[in-house]
């Protein structure tokens, strides 16, 4: 299954390699920057400029959860491998790490002078990482909200960042 966000506030799920759309989700009331499966497959996160970041459960076939707290277009969003987590990147330059569980942010990630344009999660550890338009790239411990290194040498706006 491919996964898409666009321009049209909509995302959709497409049969891999047929091509056919299988679901459509409207809900968000501007473009969709980013989107992503949680690792059980069975919902996913959307981010958009409308501010916010939204949970969907693909059986439902609609939104169980919209999380609130950027003031500005949300860039990006990833879910952790665990499923509990989900992070998102803002141009109000912060970060957010939301606990899906109990439905709160658990740490605003503070620190880039300029937007948030990504965010990822090293898989199995406790480790995101951010891109910034202010030409670098944080390393996040998330358990506690803390920057613990940053990357520096881009001469332009650093768009986006993974692991490998």
């Amino acid at each position: 299954i491919v996964l898409t966000g666009g321009d049209d506030r909509l995302w959709k799920t497409w049969g891999f390699p047929d091509g056919n759309i299988l679901l459509t989700g409207e809900g968000h009331t501007d473009w969709l920057s980013g989107c992503c499966f949680r690792p059980s497959g069975t919902q996913l996160v959307t981010s958009s400029g409308d501010t916010t970041v939204r949970i969907w459960d693909l059986s439902r076939r609609g939104c169980t959860l919209t999380l609130r707290g950027h003031s500005r277009a949300v860039r990006g969003c990833s879910w952790h491998s665990c499923g509990d987590f989900v992070a998102s990147a803002s141009t109000d330059g912060t970060s957010k790490i939301w606990d899906v569980n109990s439905e709160r942010c658990r740490y605003t990630l503070r620190g880039h002078e300029g937007s948030v344009n990504s965010i990822e999660f090293l898989p199995f550890s406790s480790t995101a990482l951010t891109s910034s338009a202010d030409k670098t790239l944080s390393l996040w411990d998330v358990r506690t909200g803390v920057r613990v290194y940053t990357f520096q040498g881009h001469v332009h706006s650093c768009n986006h960042a993974t692991f490998n």
